[in-house]
């Protein structure tokens, strides 16, 4: 089976099965573009938020430090730990928005999964052929193209930032310190956006060719589907097997409200079918079991064993039969023959007390053509 699997194309789309597979072993569609685009547009505008607070945190760690290394009792330690611990105070803003978009820009695409599998050790890995097959692959072509054209664009927008901030670069050098680290951070900033804006283009492109890079490694044969279908709706005998338990189930508990019915009609020879009513609880009367042939005579011979009227009225029988399932109500076009039928069985339990005259026999009851089954 897994031979003539192999000798298919993979022509199926997948199935959500072997999506959730997949995601089970930690594979999702990943855009590494994507998630460098969203760290640089991310750090970049929280360093133009954050320019005037880290300019100060700088100015003010630059003249303390200069200061402790004039004083005669300076040392060395100290000022690293000062310049370690301000200097962390005044990115650490910027390290947690950047974190954070790279976790954002992680999941973007594909969601967050989390695997073990994917962590595991897998000896395959390890194999330098397999290596050598990845490195001269079509997507590793892929990859240097995507590099070379990143690199293009985001070499040509770098030249023209520079020379369009060339002035403000120079006059940088003209101006007090606390004012040319403020400028220069926001040249920075300014410069990042303009180069990871430029990564939109690479972005644009590459999340769907992953997309369908992707779905294209998760595509399946036709008898890998068929044999998925089998795995998770089990073999067809289990399926028939546990379909007639569950049919004789249902049979055994439908028979053992016979007792419990009020009349049970019949065809009189091929169907049969008891009905309950209990006005208090009720709208219609309802349906408590119904069956043909073989069934049907275990219906009756139930009912003349728990002393359940039993009444031959073939066009009803059909019509309730055809139209309804155990435990539905008497389809309101059907009431005035049902409602006949009840009374019928009123008076008879009336004569058999000695309260009252025998019922007249049935007449043609009322039954819409629509209802109508023919013998």
């Amino acid at each position: 089976m897994a031979e003539e699997a192999q000798g298919q194309d993979k022509s199926e789309e997948p199935t959500p099965r072997k999506r959730e597979k997949a995601r089970e072993e930690g594979q999702a569609a990943r855009s590494r573009e994507l998630n460098t685009m969203a760290m640089l547009v991310a750090g970049s505008i929280a360093t133009l938020a954050l320019a005037q607070h880290m300019a100060r945190q700088f100015s003010t760690l630059m003249a303390d430090v200069a200061a402790m290394a004039v004083h005669p009792d300076g040392q060395m330690t100290a000022v690293l730990d000062l310049a370690t611990t301000t200097a962390l105070h005044a990115a650490l803003p910027l390290l947690i928005v950047v974190f954070v978009a790279a976790v954002v820009g992680s999941g973007a695409m594909g969601g967050f999964v989390f695997s073990s599998k994917a962590i595991a050790f897998n000896a395959s890995r390890m194999n330098p052929l397999s290596g050598l097959q990845r490195m001269f692959s079509m997507k590793s072509l892929i990859e240097l193209a995507k590099a070379v054209a990143k690199f293009t664009i985001v070499a040509g927008v770098a030249v023209a930032t520079l020379h369009l901030w060339s002035r403000d670069l120079l006059r940088l050098g003209l101006i007090p310190l606390p004012e040319a680290i403020v400028d220069s951070l926001e040249l920075v900033a300014h410069t990042f956006i303009a180069l990871s804006c430029s990564l939109i283009v690479i972005a644009a492109i590459d999340v769907p060719v992953q997309l369908v890079d992707f779905n294209n490694k998760l595509k399946m044969t036709r008898q890998e589907v068929r044999d998925e279908m089998k795995d998770s709706e089990g073999r067809p005998e289990v399926k028939s097997r546990i379909r007639r338990l569950q049919q004789e189930i249902a049979r055994r508990r439908m028979l053992a409200d016979i007792p419990k019915a009020d009349v049970v009609i019949t065809n009189p020879e091929h169907y049969s079918v008891a009905l309950q009513y209990v006005p208090a609880k009720m709208n219609a009367p309802k349906v408590l079991a119904k069956g043909a042939d073989l069934i049907a005579f275990k219906i009756r011979e139930l009912a003349t064993a728990s002393r359940v009227p039993i009444v031959a009225a073939p066009a009803l029988t059909r019509a309730i039969y055809h139209s309804t399932d155990i435990g539905d109500e008497v389809p309101a076009p059907l009431y005035v023959a049902i409602a006949q039928i009840l009374a019928f069985v009123y008076q008879l339990k009336q004569y058999r007390r000695g309260a009252g005259p025998a019922p007249r026999p049935l007449g043609d009851l009322a039954i819409p053509d629509e209802y109508r089954r023919d013998s």
